[in-house]
């Protein structure tokens, strides 16, 4: 009896057997499963995976082949086997490099390095190798139809009431109830501190001032006897023949009357760009490009724009930036100057760079805005930086109003008008003073030079005006503020982060504590009761969440239904149905963590940060130091006060005073001063950052032409010294 075949002999008796010819399938590899048990990936984990790591360890590498060829050439030049070791080059790096250069004799150390601080009123240029840097107005003077001066019916600034049917109006009313209010009450506040101090105060100081100044008339001198004339911006008799632009000095030196005629922008106002003055963002970059290349030109006599790729830049951002500021200044230097390498650096590091301390909290008054931030071992406390909105210049308005309350002889005077401006200047620096034992009446004189007049010798008497003006740091009221937030957002957007949409911009939660103190931000956790309070125009929307469209389509999800409920017990008429016609019900609709986001930051877009001076440095120590008593001790017994709005004496001790006053507790522990080595206070930031430029561990922060290509402003978060 025959068994019975299996399948394979039967597909074999048939020759239907398959048989493996080696051939593949399809020519596409084929990759196996993951093992989903235990399965692990290195990818972008390590450092030498990013590009900037890479490059840097490609140029180590290249240099230290270079240091092996030059060495090998050295020997066989020689012709003996051992070489002084001073004639083999330097395998230390680029800093060995440039030293040996420096002690050659070849070229200085940082002698190829420009740095740059840009301010709202002056700009700071130099190299990195220079003692002291050049200051130049932040300033570019372009044709146009009229000057600033003769815009909106030439409005003069302080503002003043005008005049009806000739009336004369006393100088105590001209800027209203409100200034003469807080006027007087700074100045009684004076005088009993004064008295408390035991100071001798005379009651009659106000009217001897106000006499003398009411009497008062100006002394006319020939031009050819003033020795002091100001030589102006001379323009070509043809108008078609004058030039596009004016930047710095010229610019403020043009008459205002010329022929054509000029205007002045100011690409930077308070720290921020300066929208309400220009009507597109790409006139604000190129200004600001202009100004920049004419110093490069002119002040540090790089005529070619070709050797500045041989060139590397620091540039000093402010403690608390806005991102895009960052990334526009990148772009501009990297495209614009063709630098070789761009590093950027915080003003408050760079002041104790330049100070040479390690632990301070940095006040920064400028002519427009006043940082304040803790530094701690190179590097800024983040919770802890704040950014006001005054400085130097509101000083200087203030000081002029309360002169023109004083029946200031020269009741003409206009900060509009460029020689007014510059008049202006000069009385601050030269009379104000935070001394009380200077306060006094005194009679000063001062000369009025006006392009195409006799210039004009005024006498005036002052009393407390000019201590009282610098000490609007205190009592930030006092200067005009209503005009500083015209224009914000105008024109430049805050920035988004790429992927969730939420604003990026770094904060502070000292800066958020101010901003609460000065108006409370609404809290937006519980949404809002109307639907139509959400502007589409005002709020950016949330990124579209593509995940969730797609499952909208899943009907194995039950979808509520729309008809409408039924009505309840007791009641004869039903609930009607959701539709276009019906009225719909006031509902809390909650708001995303984005929204949150967008909301809380459109509110601090709308609230000015303007607070006393000596709170606000309370409060940035107190973020910085976390209750810590050892920390705060430090952080008090180290206020360095920078800046050019700092120039006034007894500034320091004054804010000291008011410090000790806030802190009783660290009374004996509180410090204010100034940079140390009697370095001016005003060139504090920009000595540091050329320091920076020197030295060897700035090489890390470096962004070169490659990355920058490759990568754009994305390589700010692996070359910032702080979390970009």
């Amino acid at each position: 009896m025959v068994g019975k075949k299996s399948g394979k002999a039967l597909l074999k008796e048939e020759g239907l057997e398959r048989t493996d010819n080696g051939m593949e399938f399809t020519i596409w590899p084929q990759v196996g499963l993951i093992n989903q048990k235990n399965y692990y990936t290195e990818y972008l984990k390590r450092d030498d995976q990013s590009l900037a790591f890479r490059l840097q360890n490609d140029e180590t590498r290249d240099r230290m082949a270079r240091a092996a060829k030059d060495k090998d050439r050295a020997l066989a030049h020689s012709g003996h086997p051992d070489v002084p070791l001073e004639n083999i080059p330097a395998e230390n790096g680029e800093d060995g490099e440039e030293e040996a250069k420096a002690g050659s004799g070849e070229e200085m150390l940082g002698s190829k390095v420009i740095v740059i601080h840009l301010g709202s009123q002056n700009l700071r240029i130099g190299l990195s190798s220079d003692a002291l840097p050049k200051t130049i107005p932040m300033v570019i003077a372009r044709k146009s139809q009229e000057s600033e001066s003769e815009e909106n019916g030439a409005e003069l600034n302080p503002l003043r009431a005008k005049s009806v049917e000739g009336e004369y109006i006393e100088p105590e009313k001209r800027f209203g109830d409100e200034f003469a209010s807080q006027f007087n009450a700074m100045s009684a506040e004076l005088r009993m501190h004064m008295r408390n101090n035991k100071r001798r105060v005379l009651p009659t100081s106000k009217e001897l001032v106000l006499n003398y100044n009411r009497r008062s008339t100006p002394e006319k001198i020939s031009e050819h006897n003033d020795p002091l004339r100001i030589d102006w911006t001379e323009l070509p008799p043809d108008p078609n023949d004058s030039p596009a632009h004016f930047t710095g000095h010229a610019a403020l030196r043009i008459p205002d009357n010329s022929t054509p005629r000029y205007k002045l922008y100011w690409p930077l106002r308070c720290g921020w760009y300066n929208e309400r003055d220009y009507s597109s963002k790409s006139l604000i970059f190129n200004d600001i490009s202009v100004i920049i290349e004419d110093a490069i030109r002119n002040q540090l006599n790089l005529r070619r724009k070709r050797e500045w790729a041989q060139y590397d830049c620091v540039f000093v951002i402010p403690d608390l930036y806005d991102r895009l500021y960052v990334t526009e200044s990148l772009n501009m230097l990297m495209r614009d100057f063709n630098f070789a390498r761009v590093c950027f650096f915080q003003e408050s590091v760079a002041a104790t760079f330049g100070a040479g301390v390690q632990v301070a909290c940095v006040v920064d008054i400028g002519a427009q805005k006043t940082s304040i931030c803790c530094v701690e071992d190179g590097m800024c406390v983040e919770n802890s930086r704040i950014n006001l909105k005054y400085g130097g210049a509101d000083t200087t308005e203030a000081l002029i109003k309360m002169l023109l309350f004083d029946h200031f002889p020269y009741e003409e005077i206009n900060l509009k008008r460029r020689y007014d401006f510059l008049l202006a200047e000069e009385l601050k620096h030269k009379f104000c003073t935070m001394k009380e034992a200077d306060t006094a009446v005194q009679t000063y004189d001062f000369h009025l030079r006006a392009w195409g007049q006799d210039t004009r010798k005024y006498l005036f008497k002052t009393y407390d005006e000019v201590i009282l003006a610098p000490m609007g740091y205190y009592n930030p009221s006092i200067f005009d503020n209503e005009r500083k937030l015209l224009g914000r957002r105008k024109l430049i957007e805050r920035s988004y982060d790429i992927y969730d949409g939420s604003p990026n911009d770094p904060l502070s939660e000292a800066q958020l504590s101010i901003l609460a103190a000065i108006k409370p931000l609404k809290n937006e956790n519980e949404g809002t009761s109307n639907p139509e309070a959400a502007s589409p125009a005002s709020v950016r929307q949330p990124p579209i969440n593509f995940q969730n469209r797609f499952n909208d389509n899943d009907t194995t999800t039950p979808q509520s239904s729309a008809a409408g409920s039924p009505a309840p017990d007791g009641t004869s008429t039903p609930i009607a149905a959701t539709g276009s016609e019906a009225v719909a019900p006031v509902i809390n609709i909650p708001l995303n963590p984005i929204a949150q986001k967008i909301s809380s930051a459109n509110q601090t877009d709308c609230i000015l940060p303007v607070f006393p001076l000596d709170a606000a440095i309370i409060t940035s120590i107190e973020h910085a130091a976390r209750d810590d008593e050892g920390k705060t001790k430090d952080y008090l017994a180290n206020v360095m006060v920078v800046g050019g709005g700092s120039k006034f004496p007894g500034l320091c001790s004054s804010l000291e005073e008011r410090v000790r006053a806030l802190k009783p507790g660290f009374s004996k522990d509180i410090i204010v001063a100034g940079p140390l080595r009697d370095l001016d206070p005003q060139v504090t930031s920009w000595k540091g950052a050329s320091v920076w430029g020197k030295i060897g561990p700035s090489n890390d922060s470096w962004i070169t032409q490659i990355e920058y290509d490759r990568l754009g402003s994305r390589m700010l978060v692996y070359k910032c010294q702080w979390l970009w």
